[in-house]
């Protein structure tokens, strides 16, 4: 028996209806795809709710102390307030992922860096949504202003502040934080030795 390729394929199943069940003037939608396995036509399709969504960058943000930027912000859907890292939408269509970082980290953190790294790209929830994260490491940090950018809503009640990597590696690690980017973020960047533990 041979092993399959160990790399995720681009694919695509035949979608015999696709229905609208929410979409307005915002970057994402919701819809539900009738799906029809290749090569079994005399089956019925399924049904699949599908998120659609622009993607997202996230920056780890990291001084020379080796400390980073964090955020803690309230999320409505989970009902938590979560230690975050800078991050948003790829709302700009066509616009490469790196160059909304460097906007993201100005507006949500007021710096600018000027070393980049891409750490990784990942699917968040590939099983309803098409929401590709990209994870930028960002160094050689420098204030910078956020021009007539204005925090609203839960950014308006965000809380920043700097972590030793270590700790945020050791909070990762024994479960304390639970927001999926940070932890890939933290993991990649220790794995690939860009940050390591003091």
């Amino acid at each position: 028996m041979s092993t399959p390729p160990l790399t995720d394929e681009p694919e695509e199943w035949p979608v015999t209806s696709s229905t609208d069940l929410h979409r307005d003037d915002w970057v994402m939608a919701l819809r539900a795809d009738h799906v029809q396995r290749p090569g079994h036509t005399d089956k019925e399709p399924f049904r699949r709710l599908v998120l659609e969504h622009p993607g997202a960058v996230i920056i780890l943000a990291v001084d020379d102390e080796d400390r980073v930027l964090c955020l803690r912000q309230y999320r409505h859907a989970a009902q938590r307030r979560f230690v975050e890292l800078p991050a948003g939408l790829c709302d700009v269509e066509g616009e490469d992922p790196l160059e909304v970082a460097r906007r993201e980290l100005v507006e949500e953190a007021a710096l600018e860096a000027g070393e980049w790294t891409r750490l990784t790209s990942a699917y968040s929830s590939p099983g309803i949504s098409d929401e590709q994260m990209h994870f930028f490491l960002a160094r050689d940090l420098r204030a910078a202003d956020r021009g007539d950018f204005v925090l609203e809503h839960e950014e308006a009640d965000m809380e920043t502040f700097w972590v030793p990597f270590e700790e945020l590696r050791a909070a990762v690690l024994d479960g304390r934080i639970g927001d999926a980017p940070v932890i890939l973020a933290v993991l990649m960047a220790h794995a690939r030795g860009l940050v390591t533990p003091g």
